[in-house]
């Protein structure tokens, strides 16, 4: 069997996916389950509200300052990191190849802010830095100047809850959270459209495809699965999974037990590919 490194040299076209792993070696934590979000946020631990609880459309109805709280500390962590230098050395790779696509189920824009087309990037779960109304539907983008104060204590925010700007209803971000009906996916909708035109391409086509999946973990399988699927619908395409705890995958599969960032210069890439 090849090396995930000469499939990724001999391939022609890239997709990258990934999961809340693809973020730890930035500084994000992962919620690995109700334990990894509690230890990332004890005070949420210390009145046992789960993350389905707080990652629900009723937190935003009936506890709005705990909601944005939770939601507001994020926006500005994950406006406020860097991402690794492995993203960095993906866009690099991807750069060297006849096309690509990223498949994430992340909400921190990470990708597009290290300098991947936005065109080329589906963001299943949605994303943090857009907001939309809980009432009217409304959907926008905040202020680049938005922060929050969030209170240390009680993780409540200080500062005043956003509210839309159509009707002044109380905002939520473009996140699909857990029981969410009213989540506006008219993003989710357009990246969707340009995905599937992407994989269509190559159902029946001889091109050689590396799939590189990043930390997708299997409390939440979505990414894992898609992954699977394109595997086993694309003849030339391989699946090369990367976790620290759960690598294997069906047959055919490379499994690399590392995390994301030891595995792109460790397993991944080759030296005619320059950071």
């Amino acid at each position: 069997m090849k090396t995930a490194q000469e499939i990724v040299k001999e391939s022609d076209v890239i997709i990258i996916t990934a999961g809340a792993g693809m973020g730890v070696d930035s500084g994000l934590p992962d919620f690995r389950g109700n334990e990894g979000m509690w230890k990332a946020y004890p005070l949420l631990g210390k009145k046992r509200i789960s993350f389905k609880k707080i990652a629900n459309p009723n937190a935003f109805k009936y506890k709005p300052e705990l909601a944005w709280g939770f939601y507001g500390h994020r926006y500005d962590l994950y406006k406020n990191t860097k991402p690794h230098i492995g993203f960095n050395a993906l866009l690099e790779l991807v750069k060297t190849k006849e096309d690509y696509f990223v498949v994430t189920s992340n909400v921190d824009g990470h990708f597009q802010k290290a300098g991947f087309d936005d065109k080329k990037i589906y963001e299943i779960h949605g994303r943090i830095r857009v907001f939309q109304c809980t009432v009217c539907n409304n959907i926008w983008i905040p202020s680049p100047d938005l922060k929050f104060d969030v209170n240390p204590e009680t993780l409540e925010i200080k500062t005043e809850i956003p509210r839309c700007s159509s009707c002044g209803e109380i905002a939520r971000p473009n996140i699909m959270m857990f029981n969410d009906y009213s989540f506006n996916s008219s993003i989710n909708y357009q990246q969707k459209k340009r995905y599937d035109s992407f994989m269509r391409k190559y159902y029946n086509s001889d091109t050689k495809i590396a799939i590189l999946e990043f930390g997708a973990g299997t409390a939440l399988p979505t990414i894992r699965i898609m992954g699977e699927e394109m595997q086993e619908k694309i003849s030339n395409a391989t699946l090369i999974r990367i976790n620290p705890r759960e690598a294997k995958g069906p047959k055919g599969t490379i499994s690399i037990a590392k995390g994301a960032l030891e595995a792109i210069f460790e397993d991944i890439f080759y030296n005619d590919i320059k950071v």
